[in-house]
């Protein structure tokens, strides 16, 4: 990738687009540093958690896994609102490829995995901006988090140092960009608002325990079951014979020779020192670890497979506690970064489609559409659309019984002079002052059926017309 002119180097003074000169201050790396410890005094005592024995742990791969994979499933689209404001996914020429594929050689769910994993890994995702002649973003590239770090300028203008990548076509180290050619997004910024902290600092104590439950476990069974101890003798024996004796043991009767039958003699007494699981409750301990680690992150610890599901609970609600306590705050940080780094103009936006993390059962599913459609809240198009079923003609608007009316018009109707009933019989008709011919009003109380008939047929359309104007 080609670079623009004003970026300089790090370490040397660098012009900026206001032709200020800037003293760069390394935020993260280099400048200062913070020691993380595992707990108070590891560092002096040189106990190091390496991050690759915490990120091998079942529990941490399992969490991080799930939300990147999760979110990364989601459709990324965009988004318009509307003069009632009501946002409605749109496409543009300028922002939906991006969306659709982010790079060359990622689409778009590889990406959003590699954004999210780079964010709770390391706590920061650094992603660069490709543009064209338009000055339109038409690339994003995930950096290297631990390559990348911020730089602040005497004014407080933030840069960023990239690191070489051949991938991203960064073809030497110590590159500065401005702010606005970099999305960051991090959170758990508790030590600089520049630097996030990713849950592994907080859980590594608990995976890095767990592991070593599990190393220790793979070594008693690799010992055939056999927990470690010593020989002892009834009286005192030299240093030669005691590291024989070691040497004779381990080799005969430990690891694939785990079981074998030993012969001793002279009063020589072997005794176990290790504790088996039952006594070190060592599946118990296990799943602590595993739980420390879940509450970390905020994963339920059903959904790494860590006990049973909830107990009266459906999928639905299952899947909105999830969403709420453990993706939202991460969907809607990443919404706004892309919605800031495309330079989206206002009433645009970017947006997550989350339907299919909330889909519910098809039981449920029907009742709420079916609920949507009678209760005049959605067209039965609509409804259809949501279980991948084509329109049909006459469905794209919601639907009302004839019998509904508001409270306005009932008020009204009930002041205004009854009227006939539609389709009443002759005989209850009110008569009227004075017949057609001008003869006796009485000769008028018996209207002829066929006269009725056009009668009711001329009150029923009035009543209808007067259902369509209210």
């Amino acid at each position: 990738m080609r670079l623009p002119a004003i970026f300089g180097r790090a370490g040397r003074a660098s012009r900026s687009p206001l032709n200020a000169t800037l003293d760069l201050d390394p935020v993260a790396g280099g400048g200062w540093m913070r020691v993380m410890e595992s707990f108070t005094g590891a560092w002096q005592q040189n106990v190091v958690l390496d991050r690759e024995t915490v990120l091998s742990y079942f529990a941490v791969y399992a969490c991080i896994t799930l939300i990147a994979s999760d979110i990364a499933k989601l459709r990324m689209k965009l988004v318009q609102q509307d003069d009632d404001d009501i946002w409605s996914e749109v496409t543009s020429p300028a922002y939906s490829p991006v969306l659709r594929k982010p790079n060359a050689y990622q689409n778009r769910i590889q990406f959003w995995e590699t954004y999210f994993l780079s964010k709770l890994t390391r706590g920061n995702t650094y992603v660069l901006k490709q543009r064209d002649a338009r000055n339109v973003v038409i690339r994003e590239y995930v950096l290297d988090p631990d390559r990348t770090r911020p730089l602040i300028a005497d004014d407080g203008s933030v840069f960023y140092e990239l690191g070489y990548s051949r991938l991203h076509q960064i073809g030497e180290s110590g590159i500065v960009v401005p702010a606005r050619e970099i999305i960051h997004d991090r959170f758990n910024c508790i030590y600089h608002p520049l630097v996030g902290t990713s849950p592994i600092w907080a859980a590594a104590t608990s995976a890095a325990q767990g592991a070593a439950i599990q190393g220790a476990s793979a070594k008693f069974f690799k010992n055939a079951s056999q927990p470690g101890g010593i020989l002892t003798a009834p009286g005192a024996i030299s240093d030669t014979t005691a590291s024989r004796l070691k040497n004779t043991w381990e080799q005969n009767f430990t690891g694939d020779n785990a079981g074998r039958v030993a012969v001793l003699g002279d009063g020589l007494k072997y005794e176990r020192l290790a504790m088996t699981a039952e006594e070190s409750q060592l599946i118990d301990q296990l799943k602590w670890t595993a739980d420390v680690v879940c509450s970390v992150f905020h994963v339920p610890p059903y959904k790494t497979g860590l006990g049973p599901l909830p107990v009266n609970a459906n999928i639905q609600a299952l899947n909105v506690e999830y969403y709420s306590q453990c993706l939202q705050s991460l969907i809607e940080a990443a919404e706004l970064c892309q919605d800031e780094g495309l330079e989206c103009p206002p009433g645009t936006g970017t947006e997550f489609d989350i339907e299919n993390l909330l889909r519910m059962d098809s039981t449920t599913l029907m009742t709420v559409l079916k609920e949507g459609v009678q209760g005049s809240i959605m067209a039965p198009n609509e409804a259809r659309r949501r279980i991948d079923l084509p329109p049909v003609p006459g469905g794209d608007s919601p639907m009302a019984q004839q019998q509904y009316y508001s409270l306005e018009a009932l008020a009204n109707r009930a002041a205004a002079p009854p009227t006939p009933a539609v389709g009443a019989p002759a005989g209850l008709l009110p008569a009227p002052d004075q017949s057609a011919d001008g003869g006796d009003p009485a000769e008028a109380d018996t209207i002829p059926a066929d006269d009725a008939a056009k009668l009711g047929a001329v009150s029923r359309t009035r009543l209808l017309e007067a259902l369509d104007y209210a």
